[in-house]
């Protein structure tokens, strides 16, 4: 027993040395410690074991939930062509990292810290959308929390696909998704939610640029889960932009002069239907209005499936001013004087001159209508005879045939010998002239007063047409100003 006594109190002295050296090591490496920056000391802290490419958690069943937000900054392009959205919005999300973690005591107070976005693990959180890299600004720092609540912020131009419907231009409401979820991670490793309440992000208007074509009509968050297998499911939040354009440019530059140009033509039946003036008039208005449509082109948004409502509404346009110049050429061919020109059909007379002109209050378009042309001509005649420079022979001239007959007339009534023969040669050629002039006034009257009937029943059917014509604008008018207006108010 007592040869062991030395041994042993050796070894209590050499452990109680070891236990002194290390206490002033770590008492020097303490005061060495207390030179440097709280701030680097924090980062040499944090840093010195960490492993980025390890989700931070320390328990690996509990899933790493990432708040996002989302606040729309600028509308920049909207292309209806290729079916794509250009926005810049400001983007911020936050997780918690269980290994960034400290005591704000031991480090000065502090209580959050930006360290490079590089060093620490960060969510792979993509938009699905995305088409195009747009030209987002490097943000290489994140904020971390000192109960390890890792704040993201960046601003993005998002360049996202984007089904557009054109079909209500210029009064067209937009709505796009912009869907943020996971690439690879399924939900029961990185779940998303909301940072801010869904009214709150509906409604933040703030920071919006609204000087532009676009108007921001609102965000509308939405969370939910996609699977594409059986066994994974994916955590997603949309966000719904819609978006409404301000029609007050193209209301002026593309509707307003079409119905200027539709207008005119709607006066321009006032030039009376037997000129021709109105068909020139008439196609120079629809040629205007083909080259209004070749300068209005490119303003249009066109896409391979559908077609906006205008281009439907200049087509039509264009139909209705085709038809003013069918409908002018139909009643100037009608109205045109010819001299083989026959006279008016009696069921066209009827049928226009009284039941169409009554109809649309037009008053009596055929004054001589009644009179039977028999009568219209023995009438003529018998004017014509008393307009002869022979009063004596003016009641029986109209039945007599010809010279012989006169000169037996004028035997039985025990009249004078007849004159002699070169006399009665000249009476025969003077009654011959005159009857040929007579036929020639007779055939002119008659030839006007055809004129004259066609030219009623083209001024009658002119007015029918018109009307017809200006009630078919006027509903195709209101028609669309209606649907213009549920789509701008709804």
């Amino acid at each position: 027993m007592l040869p062991c006594m030395p041994q042993v109190l050796l070894a209590l002295v050499l452990s109680l040395l070891l236990a002194q050296a290390e206490a002033s090591r770590r008492a020097a490496t303490r005061a060495g410690n207390t030179t440097l920056p709280a701030l680097l000391r924090l980062s040499d802290h944090l840093l010195a074991n960490y492993k980025k490419g390890v989700r931070p958690v320390r328990d690996w069943r509990k899933p790493t939930t990432v708040s996002i937000d989302v606040i729309m900054y600028a509308i920049l392009n909207v292309d209806e062509k290729n079916q794509v959205l250009t926005t810049y919005i400001w983007y911020r999300q936050f997780w918690t990292d269980e290994f960034l973690q400290w005591t704000p005591e031991d480090f000065d107070n502090i209580t959050k810290l930006s360290i490079p976005t590089d060093s620490i693990w960060v969510p792979d959180i993509l938009i699905n959308e995305f088409v195009d890299v747009g030209k987002s600004p490097s943000i290489p720092y994140v904020y971390v929390h000192h109960q390890g609540e890792v704040q993201n912020y960046k601003p993005l131009q998002v360049v996202t696909a984007c089904s557009l419907d054109i079909y209500n231009f210029p009064f067209d409401v937009q709505n796009c998704s912009l869907t943020f979820t996971s690439w690879l991670h399924t939900i029961q490793d990185i779940n998303i939610s909301l940072w801010r309440s869904p009214e709150e992000v509906r409604s933040d208007k703030s920071i919006f640029m609204n000087q532009g074509e676009w108007e921001l009509l609102g965000v509308l968050p939405q969370f939910q889960e996609f699977s594409m297998e059986t066994s994974n499911s994916y955590a997603e939040m949309k966000f719904y932009v819609v978006i409404r354009r301000r029609p007050l440019f193209y209301a002026i530059s593309l509707l307003l002069p079409s119905i200027f140009l539709m207008v005119v033509d709607i006066v321009g039946f006032c030039l009376p239907p037997d000129s021709g003036e109105r068909v020139s008039f008439k196609i120079t208005l629809l040629l205007g209005y083909s080259v209004f449509l070749i300068i209005v082109s490119d303003t249009l948004p066109a896409t391979a499936i559908g077609t906006p409502l205008i281009g439907v509404y200049f087509v039509v346009c264009m139909a209705l001013l085709v038809i003013s110049l069918a409908e002018t050429i139909f009643i100037v061919r009608l109205v045109h004087k010819q001299d083989l020109q026959r006279p008016v059909p009696a069921w066209l007379r009827h049928l226009v001159l009284e039941k169409t002109a009554w109809l649309l209050c037009l008053g009596e378009q055929q004054p001589m209508a009644h009179r039977h042309p028999d009568t219209f001509q023995a009438n003529k005649t018998e004017d014509c005879s008393g307009s002869l420079l022979l009063p004596a022979m003016g009641n029986h001239f109209s039945h007599v045939g010809g010279p012989q007959d006169l000169e037996k007339t004028l035997r039985g009534r025990g009249s004078p010998p007849p004159p002699p023969r070169e006399a009665s040669l000249a009476v025969r050629g003077l009654l011959q002239e005159l009857s040929s002039i007579r036929h020639f006034l007779e055939k002119r009257d008659e030839m006007r007063e055809v004129a004259r009937d066609w030219l009623r029943v083209g001024y009658v059917l002119d007015r029918l047409l018109f009307r017809i014509y200006l009630l078919a604008v006027l509903a195709y008018s209101i028609t669309l100003v209606t649907l213009w207006s549920i789509w701008h108010y709804s």
